[in-house]
């Protein structure tokens, strides 16, 4: 047989360190100094010559050990006292007291002997009786191993929990020793695999431990339903027990079992497969949003994420708690029923919201303005409904689907207000109070929806335009019965009395305009500007179709100097008033004064520049504009007109791209000036 060379790991004994032989040599030196009376028994049973010298030395008990250091002890004065003798206890006593390292070493060394080379020579070959009966002796061991591992979190249990850890490892040294050594020359109990059958002996520790976290936490009697009991349950369990780890079972294991890491990973294992089983059921949403607040908030930063285990575990190896199509399907779930939930708050808030326009109260007053504060309760329930959903799925962009509903709240409020103009309601209703209140609520809503980043283009583009929609509702609900009364002085524009200067027809239209701006007092700075702005480009675009409306006929260069000069005087005053009156259009200063120039120019080439100039500020300006403004010049051929046009067209490719504020586009001229 091939010689085996197995050396035993030393243990630590008493803070010196001590070998089995180094036992036996101690046992030796406790026999010479026995009593000449007990050496002749000693002599005499030991036989003579070769066979004497063959003979093993047999450990003398502890009881014999320790009354010979008692009768040494009297005999001997205090000053020539010898030094104590380490007791040395026999395999079983060993495991009586849990000395499980030094049992193992026993074992080791009786292995040694019997399967060594030199062993073999002198007996011939191994007795089947003591190879049965070391084969038992490991089981027994191993049994007593499994039990302290399995006792790991008993804090009376941490010294042999440390011995069985040395057992591990002199055992699986002994294995790799075996490895060079042919298999049917090996024990039948080896390789024994102690490290593999550890870590999964602790698998079913942990996986016992959190099956039992239901009966054995306390600390969540207040939650709902059984479900998140059990939940928080085996969570307190896991924070407990890797603190209990880091604490104390770490200190029994040496640097390369990491096991730290080792129980994190069991846990998270066993946490993952509760999870899984849990959430393949029909689940009620409720819990459905409690597993997923564990999955992302609570698990990874409330137990994982504790102090004193951020230098002990790697978290970033753990892995997600659910697969995928598992943590879909609750993620969904939620967010179907946050979403639904979402559209129920909208709904009841508009319906609030009509109540109070049907009813015969007025909006409320804040500084003096009429107010809403539906925008205000609907961005508080977005915000808040983003602000859940982020945290329990700690993914932003989840979030943002919440915006989503906003499109079709928006709809709905626009067609509320359109059916509450038209005067399906209650005819006592103030409809332009109402209006003014909703213009706040209406400003909040694009405001908020131009700052959210995150929101599809598309979508944002959709409720903008709503709201868009929804403004100019409002505007011209309010606005339609001052130009009502603006319609008098708009058609005295543009005719003989007003090209004669006999009468201030643009000072009355500036005095009817003050009257009825008043009543905008009551309407919150930020949307009278709004509306100012919106009447404004009214007034002019109407003063413009008053002008293409060929009521006066221009015949030569005196005359069209003076309409140009007097186009010019209204420009500068009516602009003046709206941004003395806090409008902010003032491009539309410009708009007169460039026809002006149309009407001022005599010869054709300057005219078709002047009408291509103004074709490039203005793009949308269509072909009938030109037509009718060209036709208050009487003096113009038929062919200068076809040539101007024509012109217009040819150069339509080459103007500016530039994006241009509308204004014809608000300037209507009938076909038959054609």
């Amino acid at each position: 047989m091939k010689t085996l060379n197995l050396t035993l790991p030393t243990m630590r004994r008493n803070s010196k360190e001590k070998t089995p032989e180094d036992l036996s040599s101690s046992s030796a030196a406790a026999c010479e100094a026995m009593s000449e009376e007990e050496q002749p028994r000693r002599k005499s049973s030991s036989g003579s010559g070769e066979e004497k010298r063959r003979q093993k030395i047999k450990l003398p008990s502890r009881l014999k050990i320790t009354s010979f250091i008692k009768r040494h002890r009297t005999k001997s004065s205090p000053t020539d006292s010898l030094p104590e003798v380490p007791v040395v206890l026999d395999f079983n006593q060993n495991l009586e007291q849990n000395l499980l390292a030094e049992a193992s070493q026993q074992l080791l060394a009786r292995e040694e002997q019997l399967f060594s080379s030199e062993s073999a020579d002198e007996q011939g070959s191994r007795s089947e009786e003591e190879e049965d009966q070391l084969q038992k002796d490991y089981e027994i061991l191993v049994l007593r191993l499994w039990m302290a591992i399995h006792d790991s979190f008993n804090a009376k249990n941490q010294d042999t929990l440390k011995s069985a850890v040395t057992v591990i490892l002199q055992e699986e040294e002994r294995d790799r020793c075996w490895e060079e050594v042919a298999a049917d020359s090996r024990p039948v109990w080896r390789p024994r695999k102690c490290r593999q059958t550890h870590d999964m002996l602790l698998e079913k520790v942990v996986e016992k431990r959190i099956q039992e976290a239901n009966e054995e936490e306390s600390g969540a009697d207040n939650l709902s339903t059984s479900l998140k009991k059990d939940i928080c349950r085996m969570g307190k369990r896991i924070q407990k027990d890797l603190l209990r780890v880091v604490r104390d079972v770490q200190g029994c294991y040496t640097p390369e079992f990491d096991v730290c890491n080792l129980y994190t990973q069991l846990y998270h294992k066993a946490f993952s497969m509760k999870l899984q089983e849990i959430s393949r059921t029909n689940i009620e949403v409720e819990d459905c949003v409690y597993i997923l607040s564990w999955i992302n908030n609570y698990y990874p930063n409330d137990v994982l994420q504790q102090k004193e285990l951020e230098s002990h575990i790697k978290t970033e190896e753990l892995g997600p708690l659910l697969p995928p199509e598992d943590y879909k399907s609750l993620e969904d779930q939620y967010l179907l029923h946050k979403e639904a939930e979402v559209r129920t708050w909208f709904s009841t808030a508009l319906k609030k919201e009509e109540e109070q326009w049907q009813s015969n109260k007025r909006p409320e007053l804040f500084d003096g303005y009429y107010i809403s504060n539906l925008a205000l309760d609907i961005i508080h329930l977005v915000d808040g409904a983003k602000k859940e959903v982020k945290s329990i799925l700690c993914n932003e962009e989840k979030s943002q689907r919440i915006l989503l509903q906003l499109t079709s709240f928006l709809a709905s409020y626009k067609k509320s207000v359109a059916e509450f103009i038209k005067g399906k309601h209650k005819k006592d209703c103030d409809i332009p109070v109402t209006l003014k209140a909703s213009l706040v609520s209406i400003k909040q809503f694009r405001e908020y929806i131009e700052k959210c980043e995150n929101l599809p283009d598309d979508v944002k583009a959709d409720c903008l335009s709503i709201t868009a929609d929804l403004r100019d509702l409002c505007h011209t609900h309010i606005l339609s019965p001052i130009q009502k009364e603006l319609k008098e002085h708009y058609r005295k524009l543009w005719v003989p009395v007003w090209f004669s200067d006999s009468h201030d027809i643009i000072g009355d239209l500036i005095k009817a305009l003050e009257d009825q701006v008043q009543q905008f007092s009551d309407i919150k700075p930020a949307c009278k500007e709004e509306l100012l702005n919106q009447l404004h480009v009214e007034v002019m675009a109407k003063y413009t179709k008053r002008m293409l409306k060929r009521k006066l006929k221009l015949k030569d260069k005196d005359e069209q100097e003076k309409a140009a000069d007097f186009l010019c005087r209204d420009s500068n005053r009516i602009n003046t008033l709206f941004i003395e009156m806090g409008s902010k259009e003032e491009w539309l200063s410009d708009v007169l004064p460039k026809m002006s120039e149309v009407l001022r120019v005599q010869d054709a080439g300057a005219l078709q520049l002047e009408i291509v100039t103004l074709a490039r500020d203005y793009s949308d300006i269509n072909e009938r504009q030109v037509h009718a403004l060209l036709q208050l010049k009487t003096n113009l051929t038929s062919a200068d007109v076809r040539n101007i046009k024509s012109s217009l067209h040819e150069n339509r490719t080459s103007v500016s791209s530039e994006p241009v504020r509308p204004f014809f586009c608000y300037v209507t001229v009938k076909k038959t000036l054609m």
